[in-house]
């Protein structure tokens, strides 16, 4: 099984359609929302994990393509620098995902980049500036 983290932005006259529902029903792919931000009448965006054969995720990306869905890799990544991190949690009350949780045995800081969606609320949030964007 392939997988792959993706932008999915809908132009307005798509956004009611199923089109989700489509990629799994005829598609075979496993669907991971990870973030959402969907306005009736408005474009809408998703960051997905698509998880299916190649041939599967292939198809189903030349779907969503032939729609007029903008199709783009989740090219973002948000790193934790360990040199600049004090573990003063504050990065963990903002994050959605529980990408960055504490470790109650050592109370550090710690990162799971598998869980992190690229929302950016620990950005802005961390004092230090020890949780960077890289793109």
């Amino acid at each position: 099984m392939e997988k792959r983290r993706l932008v999915l932005t809908f132009p307005a006259s798509l956004v009611g359609e199923p089109i989700t529902y489509k990629l799994v029903k005829d598609y075979d792919i496993v669907l991971n929302i990870l973030k959402a931000q969907v306005t009736p009448e408005e474009e809408g965006k998703l960051v997905v994990d698509l998880q299916g054969t190649e041939s599967n995720l292939k198809n189903a990306i030349t779907y969503l393509k032939n729609l007029g869905v903008t199709v783009q890799p989740l090219k973002k990544d948000v790193r934790m620098n360990k040199d600049k991190c004090t573990h003063c949690t504050v990065c963990v009350t903002v994050c959605p995902t529980k990408a960055l949780t504490v470790d109650r045995k050592t109370m550090n800081v710690q990162f799971i980049p598998e869980k992190c969606i690229a929302c950016e609320l620990c950005i802005p949030a961390c004092p230090y500036n020890a949780m960077e964007i890289l793109i």
